[in-house]
């Protein structure tokens, strides 16, 4: 698909520009984090897909075949390219696990009208609550804006000096694991560092209807990233909450005692040569009715003070869909597969050399990475030619989210009649989301989590064509309903037998602790 239209934006006026498009015209979005060969593993550039004209939803008995057609049959009024997700929950079917647990949006049954609403609630709005939502959703669109980071000194048609957004850091900056502890990135505000900003769309047929709006929308989007219309800034997050308002309207599934005692349920099953190891969570429920909540700047702010690899913000019906993970799933480049599976955390308030070593050192932190990374290997071999598959780099580090993350690359290459579908299906969901072995562990997972995962766990993918992808791991990752006006995220924590649960509890605590100071600092 041909490039419409190409600018500079500086870093300054991106975040400006990306809220103004996900507010106004209603796009979803893939933000990559700081690009820098220390950062984290990452995405290469961030989209925005405006104006959808295809969707396809995904329940556990459409076939494979009808999301191939989806993703990779040309359409003429689509951009190619597809952003999609993948619920959890929608893995469970494939191991034949069946669950009966109640879910919300953004998938399953939503079984009780929520306690905040209107009593004379129309029956036709509860009916629509409760019909089967998707396990899974794709979309294509007329536009899409992939932004990436200017390689030298940009010269395009029109520059954007940032003047008319909100300074909110430089998402190009170089990582610098010394930081201050507000943020999770250094932000290096002295360079004028800018991105490159694209414009795809279909091609355009003069006398179709479609084409004649996309025109005009591409038009509006050329004033906007032109400078010609300044974005509207970023309203400035205010917490909605105090920390004692917080606890008294935030529930967890599973509390300190209730995790704990999962915890040494999961030890039991260990000992008793269930698993080796098991990604236990806990849900966090805020009823956030009443505190004037907006669901996008707790996003944009997040992004701007804990910044990521895999942030994403898809819309569904009242739901919208808040991703800050740090963890590469699956990508596909010509054919070439690289997962980046995370295992091993240490939390910390202020950095100080040889942290990382104290992580790589660690027994039980190398022996989680270790034996998911044996799963990993098992997963993409299915799909990967004889003997290609190896693991490149082992026990890397990275920091995010004020913890010290631990990940290793395992490679292989794409075996001749595979698609890149075929093997995000076929390795859905991952392993480091599970545990090994992953079928008998992920029956546990439903035995002992009292919630269900729905997209948590799942993945937040984008597919080119059949031999080009990037996904996460939706980990880190929410969701908020318009409706119920309730904010629901999760946490989770590997188990390994030299697991201590107290400790597994506050690693849980760490990793939603992003989530709860953007609540209540």
């Amino acid at each position: 698909m041909p490039c419409v239209f190409s600018a500079s934006v500086s870093s300054r006026t991106l975040p400006a520009l990306l809220h103004h498009l996900a507010r106004t015209y209603h796009a979803d979005l893939l933000l990559c984090g700081p690009l820098a060969p220390a950062a984290a593993p990452r995405t290469e550039r961030s989209i925005a897909g405006i104006a959808p004209v295809r969707e396809l939803e995904l329940h556990t008995d459409t076939p494979r075949e009808h999301l191939h057609d989806f993703c990779f049959t040309p359409c003429a009024t689509a951009v190619s390219g597809t952003i999609g997700y993948l619920n959890y929950t929608g893995g469970l079917a494939r191991y034949g696990i069946r669950s009966d647990k109640p879910e919300n949006s953004p998938n399953g049954r939503a079984d009780q009208k929520p306690k905040n609403w209107p009593e004379d609630t129309p029956e036709s709005k509860l009916a629509d609550r409760q019909k089967d939502l998707p396990e899974g959703l794709f979309r294509q669109y007329a536009i899409q804006l992939i932004i990436s980071p200017a390689q030298e000194p940009c010269s395009p048609p029109h520059s954007v000096d940032g003047t008319a957004g909100t300074d909110t850091g430089n998402h190009t900056a170089r990582h610098d694991s010394r930081h201050d502890s507000g943020h999770d990135y250094g932000h290096d505000k002295r360079h004028g560092k800018e991105h490159v900003l694209e414009c795809h769309t279909a091609e355009i047929l003069p006398d179709s209807l479609c084409g004649k709006q996309s025109a005009a929308l591409i038009d509006e989007l050329k004033a906007l990233c032109t400078g010609v219309i300044p974005p509207d800034p970023i309203p400035a997050h205010v917490a909605p909450l105090s920390r004692d308002a917080l606890s008294r309207r935030l529930r967890q599934s599973l509390d300190r005692k209730g995790y704990v005692r999962g915890v040494e349920r999961v030890l039991e099953h260990i000992r008793d040569g269930d698993t080796y190891q098991l990604n236990l969570s806990t849900r966090f429920d805020a009823d956030l009715s009443g505190t004037g909540f907006d669901p996008l700047t707790f996003f944009m702010h997040m992004w701007d003070q804990h910044p990521a690899p895999f942030y994403a913000w898809l819309s569904h019906g009242s739901t919208r869909i808040l991703s800050t993970s740090p963890e590469r799933f699956l990508c596909v480049r010509d054919g070439q597969v690289l997962s980046q599976p995370i295992k091993g955390t240490l939390e910390f308030e202020s950095f100080t050399e040889g942290m990382e070593k104290a992580l790589t050192a660690s027994p039980k932190e190398s022996a989680e990475l270790s034996m998911i990374v044996d799963l990993i290997r098992n997963d993409i071999a299915a799909c990967c030619e004889y003997g290609s598959v190896q693991v490149s780099a082992h026990k890397e580090t990275f920091t995010v989210d004020r913890l010290i993350q631990m990940y290793s690359d395992v490679r292989g290459t794409l075996r001749s009649g595979f698609t890149c579908l075929d093997l995000l299906l076929d390795a859905f969901p991952g392993g480091s989301v599970t545990g090994c072995p992953k079928q008998r562990t992920m029956r546990i997972i439903e035995a002992e989590e009292p919630h269900s995962r729905g997209l948590y766990c799942g993945s937040v993918v984008f597919i080119e064509d059949p031999q080009n992808m990037d996904s996460s791991i939706a980990i880190r990752t929410g969701w908020y309903d318009s409706i119920t006006k309730a904010l629901c995220f999760f946490s989770g924590s590997g188990i390994v037998l030299d697991s201590n649960p107290e400790s597994e509890y506050r690693e849980t605590l760490a990793k939603a602790g992003k989530f709860l100071r953007a609540l209540a600092p």
